[in-house]
């Protein structure tokens, strides 16, 4: 099922999420919806605080960057095949020199900037079925993943912008959280006026 996506202004994306148990309510449903959602709006990462929800849960498939002419065989390989789901995410280590990377949102439809991050990460996360593991990541994937789990610590990519992109993009985004926006995928606005 593709639930609603949240857009920028809602306060649950500036809110640290909060680690999950095993019995969390229907939490394989939860996180097939959350594929759904994320496939729906051709994104390659959604988090929980996306939906609504302020949990410590994302998702990343990079699958649609592996079309990219620019990778080695390799790594168009890696990105085809890379498909996971994080739960009770820390990352440990972020290492090596910051490169910069045009990003953009699902709760920021139209935003696209370029965002510093080092290319290498340290995770230790639990997947579906609650097993611990400890990866390190590099390159596209590890920027997806830094990406999505800053959603989990209620961060977002505009934050690691300049102040003088801050105060260009600020409109645009005002208009996001009022719903003024065409988007071709399901979404609630935060300050959007309800119709009498």
């Amino acid at each position: 099922m593709i639930l609603p996506i949240v857009a920028y202004g809602d306060s649950v994306l500036r809110k640290k999420a909060e680690e999950i148990t095993k019995d969390y309510p229907n939490l394989n449903e939860l996180i097939d919806n959350m594929y759904d959602t994320m496939y729906g709006a051709y994104g390659v990462g959604l988090a929980a605080p996306q939906i609504g929800l302020p949990i410590r849960l994302f998702l990343v498939d990079t699958e649609p960057f592996s079309e990219d002419e620019s990778h080695t065989e390799e790594e168009k390989q890696q990105l085809k095949a890379f498909k996971q789901t994080f739960i009770n995410a820390k990352i440990l280590e972020e290492e090596g020199d910051e490169w910069a990377f045009n990003e953009g949102c699902l709760s920021i439809p139209d935003v696209r900037e370029d965002v510093f991050r080092q290319p290498k990460i340290k995770i230790q996360y639990q997947d579906e079925n609650f097993d611990t593991h400890v990866k390190e990541f590099d390159g596209l994937i590890a920027r997806v993943i830094q990406h999505e789990y800053d959603h989990i610590e209620g961060v977002l990519f505009t934050d690691k912008l300049s102040s003088f992109k801050k105060r260009l993009i600020k409109g645009k985004l005002a208009n996001i959280s009022k719903g003024k926006i065409k988007i071709d995928y399901k979404m609630k606005f935060p300050l959007m006026k309800k119709k009498r």
